[in-house]
């Protein structure tokens, strides 16, 4: 099995695991375990960082590929092995990174321009301000359609559309 996931490559074997379901019916995305932590993969993390490499692989012996310059930015954790986690961003773009360099606190990348920021998660809300693509917060809550959100000082709802670093059916508090 290792000789295959190193042809196709951690999301391969993802979705090989996937498709390999048994008797009971398909695995949903979040019954799959990191083996490492225990926790389902995909799941969604943020760098801690200021700065933090992407590796080829999961060691410092491995090759920089790609380098997070921005703290708190939302990244996918899709494979685990020792100390690394295998992380994407919103670009798909990612690597190997050490697991001291992430955080689990949730945070969101606005993906839609001029998203307003609401007082209640609720379409016909006042809008507290407007916030522009790019914009990371930090989660708070989210419900079927909504999540609040924090940046400094700023706490309102947003719709789920507008960020990257939730699952649509995702729900918490």
């Amino acid at each position: 099995m290792i000789g295959f996931i190193g042809k196709i490559g951690c999301v391969g074997a993802l979705a090989f695991a996937l498709l390999m379901a048994g008797p009971s019916g398909p695995l949903a995305a979040k019954d799959i375990l990191g083996p490492v932590t225990g926790k389902p993969m995909p799941r969604y993390i943020a760098i801690k960082a200021k700065k933090a490499n992407a590796r080829r692989g999961p060691s410092k012996k491995h090759k920089i590929d790609w380098v997070f310059q921005r703290r708190n930015l939302p990244v996918q954790v899709i494979a685990e092995f020792g100390h690394w986690r295998r992380v994407v961003d919103s670009d798909g773009e990612g690597g190997w990174i050490h697991y001291a360099l992430l955080t689990g606190a949730r945070h969101a990348l606005v993906t839609e321009h001029h998203l307003a920021l609401r007082y209640e998660p609720i379409r016909t809300s006042q809008s507290k301000a407007t916030l522009e693509k790019g914009v990371v917060a930090r989660i708070e809550e989210c419900r079927m359609d909504w999540c609040e959100i924090r940046i400094g000082d700023h706490k309102g709802w947003v719709r789920k559309a507008g960020i990257w670093g939730v699952d649509d059916a995702e729900v918490f508090d």
